[in-house]
């Protein structure tokens, strides 16, 4: 089986290295396939060069869409559960999200689903339209990864901080990083989105069912007490693979149709 992940770090090498040597000694034969972006990899699974995706949240739309429904779901980690983007804001006028009518606002990437297209629906959903009744301060680090960096995100932080923007949008975890490791101090928390989920793994059209559920069989035995599957899951930030679901990827899905953004 070919298995398609996206380079948005050196370590990802490693984190499937470890993967696939696991699936070997279970006799399942895994090739990891290395992609820069997610299109690139979206576009080689609909093209049956690979059989199975590890996929963001907008490359599993995008895949959902491109497929008619047809791509298969699979496994996520744990921490891919429940996720949350907060809109934190400095300036004590600012009470809730309805405050920042008029105001600049800092986002992650053009494509990141946590930092951007999540939070923008959200706004829309609280009576703020795209394009209208704020002014978006994007910033484009690692475009093409679809969110799978901190770069954007921090950089608009910064951004707060230097009374550049009024308000930033930011994962939860990332702002429990950076709240805890004092690189954010004197912001609130505004707004929360409701729950989201992250990453999950998508099938080419036509992969035998019965592969693909031996494909995550094997991945949910993987065990965070075993030290080398503890340092495969502390890279790629998990202590277990649970099983699929979508009910997870209704605001990405929400947020594609309100800003046609997958066209």
């Amino acid at each position: 089986m070919k298995l398609a992940a996206v380079i948005y770090d050196p370590k990802v090498t490693i984190i499937w290295g470890i993967i696939s040597d696991f699936f070997k000694q279970n006799d399942f034969e895994l090739k990891p396939v290395f992609f820069k972006d997610y299109k690139m990899q979206v576009d080689a699974l609909m093209a049956g060069e690979v059989d199975v995706a590890w996929n963001s949240p907008l490359a599993w739309l995008d895949t959902f869409l491109r497929s008619n429904g047809k791509s298969l779901n699979g496994s996520m980690r744990d921490t891919d559960i429940n996720r949350s983007t907060y809109l934190i804001v400095k300036d004590e006028k600012f009470k809730t999200i309805n405050d920042l009518k008029g105001e600049k606002i800092g986002f992650g990437a053009i494509d990141s689903p946590q930092a951007r297209l999540i939070p923008i629906y959200n706004l829309h959903q609280n009576g703020l339209e795209y394009g209208t009744h704020y002014k978006e301060v994007r910033f484009d680090v690692g475009v093409g990864l679809n969110g799978d960096h901190i770069g954007g995100e921090l950089e608009s932080a910064k951004a707060l901080l230097k009374d550049e923007v009024s308000a930033s949008w930011m994962l939860d975890m990332n702002y429990e990083r950076y709240t805890n490791d004092g690189t954010l101090e004197n912001v609130r928390v505004i707004y929360k989105t409701p729950h989201f989920d992250h990453c999950i793994f998508s099938s080419r059209i036509g992969l035998d069912k019965k592969e693909f559920a031996k494909f995550n069989e094997i991945l949910c035995k993987m065990d965070y007490e075993n030290q080398k599957h503890k340092e495969m899951m502390d890279m790629e930030g998990l202590k277990k693979w649970v099983s699929a679901r979508t009910s997870g990827f209704l605001q990405i899905t929400k947020a594609n149709e309100y800003l046609k953004f997958l066209g």
